[in-house]
């Protein structure tokens, strides 16, 4: 993982060079801007493997970002707030983000979520942990290639964020088994995530958006309420 690039952007220079002085620490290549504008920029002419965004940012802020960069790549992006407030939480993550750290933060903590998502990333590059590269999953119109780490819906290619790939199939995986909030958690974040449930269910309501021929009464992610989350069996 030593050399990874990683791009911080933040407009506060004590808190850019405290996370640039732990990242270079641990091996990593660390790259800084101090607005939106110059972070996106940066994103787009670097391709950093992994992308530190504060929320609050002149000339563009980090939502706006965020966006404009899940469009262009599928890089993972960890989002920083201050306000604490669950919507911007939400929002960040129903931009697209992979996760998100509320400031005041320890660095031990942003660095194991750095190192989790690049680690994530990895293996599905890999394919290590995976089934057979050549395994195809199929849940009604909805396919799911393994090898391609791509989905279609009725044919048509679907766009889903890692994180969302690695959701969807998790689910798919285990057809007909209720998935808890918390183990879906660790299993596609790849850590014990120190936060709130609600990053599964925002990202199962992305999903919802991409391949349920209606979101607001979905046909294949099923809520088991109180519990979490299925895709429905054969003979449900």
């Amino acid at each position: 993982m030593a050399g990874k690039k990683v791009l911080v952007v933040d407009d506060e220079p004590a808190i850019v060079e405290l996370i640039k002085y732990h990242l270079e620490k641990e091996g990593f290549e660390a790259l800084v801007a101090y607005d939106g504008a110059e972070g996106l920029a940066k994103a787009r002419s670097e391709h950093p493997d992994l992308i530190i965004l504060d929320v609050m940012l002149p000339k563009m802020d980090g939502f706006a970002v965020c966006q404009t960069i899940r469009q262009e790549q599928t890089v993972p992006i960890i989002l920083l707030t201050a306000k604490g407030e669950e919507f911007d939480k939400v929002f960040g993550l129903q931009l697209g983000a992979d996760d998100y750290v509320t400031k005041p933060f320890s660095y031990r903590e942003l660095l194991a979520r750095v190192k989790a998502l690049l680690r994530r990333q990895e293996m599905d590059a890999a394919g290590n942990g995976a089934p057979a590269k050549d395994e195809v999953l199929t849940i009604g119109d909805v396919r799911l290639d393994l090898s391609r780490h791509a989905v279609t819906v009725r044919g048509a290619p679907v766009d889903l964020t890692p994180k969302e790939f690695d959701l969807l199939y998790v689910l798919a995986a285990n057809r007909g088994r209720v998935m808890t909030r918390d183990f879906l958690l660790q299993k596609v974040w790849g850590y014990e995530y120190e936060g709130d449930t609600r990053t599964v269910d925002v990202h199962v309501r992305r999903l919802r958006t991409k391949i349920e021929p209606d979101p607001a009464n979905p046909t294949y992610i099923e809520t088991v309420h109180g519990v979490g989350y299925r895709i429905r069996g054969a003979g449900d």
